[in-house]
Formats: C-alpha cells, sequence, structure tokens
C-alpha cells in the first residue's frame, strides 16, 4: 500500500465517508478508505434515523437492498414534567406511500452495507488500522501515516471523516480543541420486543414507524433532549445533553441516570414494559450549530460529517447532513481531477461554496443564534415544561370550578414563575433565534 499513490483518502467508514468514498470511487477514481473499527459500523451498534433524500442523491435504488427497518408515518413532540406531558403528533398517509420520507436503522447493518456499496464501486477499504496522523509537505497534505508496517500512504486529497472528535484535524492545526459548550453527549439503548407488540403499542402496521422527540424535565435543566423510536423489533431509546451542563456541575444526574429516569416516566415505562435491553452505547454529538463549523477545507484536505459539526440540533438532523457533505466532498475531487488542478485550497474552496449554496449551511445558518439562547435560559428546560403541564391538568379537569377562572389561574400560574417581561422576552428571544 505505501508504494502506491491515491486520488483521495477518506479516513472513516460512517455515512459521511461512505458518500465521499462512494461518489469518487464511481467517478472512477482510485481511492482508500481507512476504517479504524474491525469493520464499518462495529462501532455503532445503536439505532438511528436515515433520511432518504440525501442518500437518493448518492444511491437512488438504495431501497432496493439497504437494510432499513421501518418507514416513519408518525412524529410525536413531548413537553414533559415528571408525571405527564403536553404534546403534539403529525401522521399522514402520505408518508404511508413509497417512495418513503424517513426510516429507522440500525447503524451496524447500515454502515456495512454502505461500506460494501462503496467497495462494489472501486474503492479500497482497510479496517482496523488507525491513522495516527496526517503527512505534510509544507502546509499541504499528502497523506497518512497508519499504525502498521508501512503504514505512510500518499494521495492528492485526505478526506477527514474520522468524527466529531478529530484528532487529526487537531493534531493538524486545523481546528483548535474541543469546546464543550459545542457537543453533547447522548446515551442509548436497543431494547428488543416482539413485533406485533411494538405495533400495537404504537398503533401501527407492519414497517411503518412512529418517532417522539423528548424535552422538558427530563434533562433536569440542562440543554438537551430525549427520544424514543420504533424498529422493526426492538425500539431505541435515549437522552443527550451539552457537554458543558454535565462538566459544571460533577454532582448532577449522570448520563446513565438521566435514561433510567427516563424509562420510568409514566408515559414511557408503559410503551417500552417487557423491553429486553441488549444494546448499550454513549456518543458525542456536534451540536454547536453554525458558528462552531471549523475551516473545512485547506491544501490538500477536506472535512466532512461529523467532523466539520455538521448537525442540525433543532430538527435531530444529521445523516443527510453528514451524507451531503460527503457527496458535495467527493463531487469537488472529481471536479478538480476533471480540470487537471492541483489540490490546492483556492482549487478546493469549491467544496466550501457547495455546501454554502446547501441546505446544510442555509438551516445551521437559519438557527445560528439558538444555542447561545438555550445555554443562557435553563427555563425552557425547567420552569415552562412544568408550567404548561400543570396549565393543561388545570384546563381539562372538570371540577365545578368555571374556565374563566381557569384561565386566570394558569396566566397567574405563568406569571408568578415569569414576570410578564420575562414571557414576553422569552418568546421574542425564541423567535429572533429562529428566523
Amino acid at each position: 500500500m505505501s508504494n502506491e499513490k491515491f486520488d483521495a483518502i477518506v479516513v472513516g467508514a460512517g455515512p459521511s465517508g461512505n458518500a465521499a468514498a462512494y461518489t469518487m470511487a464511481k467517478a472512477g477514481l482510485k481511492v482508500l478508505q481507512i476504517e479504524r473499527g474491525e469493520y464499518p459500523g462495529s462501532k455503532n451498534v445503536q439505532g438511528a434515523i436515515l433520511y432518504s433524500n440525501a442518500l437518493e442523491q448518492i444511491i437512488p435504488d438504495f431501497r432496493e437492498d439497504a437494510p432499513l427497518e421501518r418507514h416513519i408515518i408518525e412524529q410525536r413532540m413531548w413537553m414533559m414534567d415528571d408525571e405527564s406531558f403536553v404534546g403534539t403528533h403529525y401522521r399522514s398517509d402520505d408518508y404511508n406511500k413509497p417512495p418513503y420520507n424517513r426510516y429507522t436503522i440500525i447503524r451496524a447493518q447500515f454502515d456495512k452495507w454502505f461500506s460494501s456499496k462503496v467497495r462494489e464501486a472501486g474503492a479500497l477499504l482497510i479496517c482496523e488500522t488507525t491513522v495516527e496522523e496526517l503527512l505534510l509537505d509544507g502546509e499541504r497534505v499528502i497523506g497518512v501515516r497508519c499504525d502498521r508496517l508501512g503504514g505512510e500512504v500518499y494521495a492528492d486529497v485526505v478526506v477527514l471523516a474520522d468524527g466529531v472528535n478529530s484528532t487529526l484535524a487537531r493534531k493538524a492545526g486545523f481546528h483548535g480543541e474541543l469546546d464543550a459548550g459545542n457537543v453533547a453527549l447522548a446515551v442509548k439503548e436497543i431494547l428488543f420486543l416482539p413485533e406485533d407488540v411494538i405495533q400495537q403499542r404504537f398503533n401501527i402496521k407492519e414497517d411503518e414507524g412512529v418517532v417522539i422527540e423528548l424535552m422538558g424535565k427530563v434533562t433536569e435543566g440542562m440543554v438537551g433532549t430525549g427520544f424514543l423510536y420504533t424498529n422493526k423489533e426492538s425500539l431505541t431509546i435515549g437522552v443527550g445533553c451539552m457537554l458543558s451542563d454535565f462538566k459544571a456541575n460533577p454532582l448532577r444526574t449522570k448520563p446513565y441516570e438521566l435514561l433510567e429516569k427516563l424509562k420510568k416516566h409514566p408515559s414511557i415505562a408503559p410503551m417500552i414494559e417487557g423491553g429486553e435491553m441488549k444494546e448499550y452505547c454513549a456518543h458525542l454529538i456536534p451540536e454547536g450549530g453554525f458558528n462552531a463549523v471549523p475551516r473545512l477545507y485547506g491544501p490538500g484536505w477536506l472535512i466532512v460529517g461529523d467532523s466539520g459539526g455538521f448537525v442540525n440540533a433543532v430538527h435531530r438532523e444529521g445523516s443527510n447532513l453528514a451524507m451531503t457533505s460527503g457527496r458535495l466532498a467527493g463531487e469537488t475531487v472529481i471536479a478538480m481531477k476533471a480540470a487537471g488542478q492541483e489540490p490546492s485550497a483556492a482549487h478546493l474552496k469549491l467544496y466550501k461554496d457547495k455546501m454554502d449554496e446547501s441546505f446544510v449551511m442555509k438551516d445551521l445558518k437559519k438557527y445560528r443564534k439558538l444555542p447561545e439562547v438555550l445555554h443562557s435560559s435553563p427555563q425552557f428546560f425547567t420552569a415552562y415544561p412544568e408550567l404548561v403541564n400543570r396549565a393543561a391538568k388545570t384546563f381539562f379537569t372538570v371540577d365545578g370550578v368555571d374556565k374563566h377562572s381557569k384561565e386566570k389561574e394558569i396566566l397567574g400560574s405563568f406569571r408568578s414563575k415569569r414576570s410578564l417581561t420575562g414571557l414576553v422576552g422569552d418568546a421574542f428571544k425564541i423567535w429572533r433565534a429562529s428566523r
């Protein structure tokens, strides 16, 4: 391997790395992909959501053989206190008609399948190999050094798809240390249940699925959310909060304790009752948004996926941003090679231009002010969920009290926790940060 030179080396075999490697290999480029796991997906036991449009741009017929769990027909959003929730549901038969918009997947299976497509396209995959550092000629990246005999490998471009905690980019000085305020620590479990039990509990039929997004007191005042969604014969449940919140108060509830508390919530426990936990994982998610995106390109290198901070935390989207960034990076290298250009920063800037024109950066830019608002406003995760649930209980309880009096009681409870100025100010902050 050390005697060969490649058009591109892709470090990592997750959604973004596979998207980049597949795009370039499909166009006839000589591509090496390096994965430190035993096989692609071996480090990802958890379930996830797959957004089909992004994958259709890469493999249009992916539905023919991809390991998909259920297509999503219903989205629920719950605001929870300790005993109840107030929520919204959106369910549409339009989502029950192919081509389906979203699916639940098991990452270990999906990443392995995606990697098989990369190899079919002509890329060379090497697993159980760690890239220790980038090889530099001045400021230009010219290859990588791996932890194996003859481990120096050269390429025109190196695509970094090695995850949120990219040590390669830090070592090379492309960006600084990871900021705990820009990263969430999430814990997940997969609970196995019979297929018919899942369908009965969630009011769905074969291959139909439900996603529930959870916010409120489940995170105990920390910035974060929980989630529950249906796989074929299992449920994925989890909760994640900003790493900076965990660090700020080490005596706070630990991540796995938050998850256990969520599982015991009166609205959650009946849905997961009898589930056998066989898989558990914890992982970091980049949620700093637009302002936390590092430099994405330079002479001989590009950054994609979680390494670039491409997660839309507001809408809980990640895989589609990752695959889109990988595809656009691949297209940039293809265009550079077709034009006979050198892998200079000026030529690789096309990747940044493509990203800026895509939904990825447009969506991240739209919500660029929201992380700061949420970090400085714990009431959105404590007072408001409690107030909203108390208001719902007051309004829907029939106890001989007239409705006008109930409305006054509800308004009074809100003003006792948050002044009128505070209520208006909070509404304005959220409105302004979401424009």
